[in-house]
């Protein structure tokens, strides 16, 4: 086990984080949760995942693997089985990039690796849709930033096909399902806790222009402030909730 993967003392709520990869951290999601405190799990360092009955809430995160890579990482079938079984039990779920994708199969969607539409990398708009205003962590988001948002991004893979009873809540020109509401759980293409300096160095382990990759962030700071500060804000009270009801 590594020792992030001891819960912060605490008497309230906090928040399993399931993370694949050195390089892509909590970074600035785990500063906006409002005062949760936050578990990191690394199950590609040996560490077990948490049961449901367990969880006040869970995050999982993105990586450079495919969310179908099974037989190089097989700790993923059991994060979509444990993604399936928070959103039975309405666990609050934030699923990001892979972990969004890692949500739409563990709800009888579609990915599909190395999208024809190609990379979507750096940042780039969003549109939300109109259920996206009465999303419990979406609505904060488009209060305060409106329908067309900025947002970091860095992907090949894609979810194609939602599950059933998914809601579609936002989109960009290029790919079509860049969020999505499964029950309790949040599904987001796009990487709203990706700092100027991790995508910087996202860029560099690609092999590609970091100034380049990284332009969007010096036009759009403020609005990408706002969206990890009013989504992480947002699900914290969501995660609240849960727990005081």
């Amino acid at each position: 086990m590594t020792e992030t993967s001891s819960f912060i003392a605490s008497d309230g709520p906090q928040v399993s984080v399931v993370q694949h990869q050195d390089s892509v951290p909590p970074g600035l999601l785990g500063d906006s949760l409002a005062g949760l405190p936050v578990q990191i799990v690394r199950p590609d360092l040996g560490d077990d995942l948490p049961e449901v009955a367990d969880l006040d809430a869970l995050i999982v995160l993105g990586g450079t693997m495919a969310s179908i890579d099974d037989q190089e990482h097989p700790w993923l079938a059991r994060v979509r089985d444990l993604l399936a079984s928070a959103v039975e039990q309405d666990v609050p779920t934030l699923g990001i990039c892979l972990g969004a994708q890692l949500l739409a199969l563990a709800g009888g969607g579609q990915v599909q690796v190395a999208a024809p539409s190609g990379p979507e990398r750096g940042v780039i708009e969003v549109r939300m849709r109109p259920d996206a205003a009465k999303d419990p962590v979406l609505g904060p988001v488009m209060d305060a930033l409106g329908r067309d948002i900025p947002v970091p991004a860095m992907h090949s893979d894609a979810v194609t096909v939602l599950p059933k009873s998914a809601t579609w809540l936002a989109s960009s020109l290029q790919y079509p399902f860049q969020a999505f509401r499964l029950r309790s759980a949040l599904g987001l293409q796009f990487h709203p806790e990706a700092s100027e300096d991790i995508m910087r160095q996202w860029a560099v382990g690609e092999g590609l222009d970091a100034d380049e990759l990284t332009a969007g962030y010096a036009q759009h700071g403020e609005g990408l402030a706002v969206l990890v500060r009013e989504l992480g804000s947002a699900f914290a009270a969501q995660v609240r909730q849960r727990v005081t009801v």
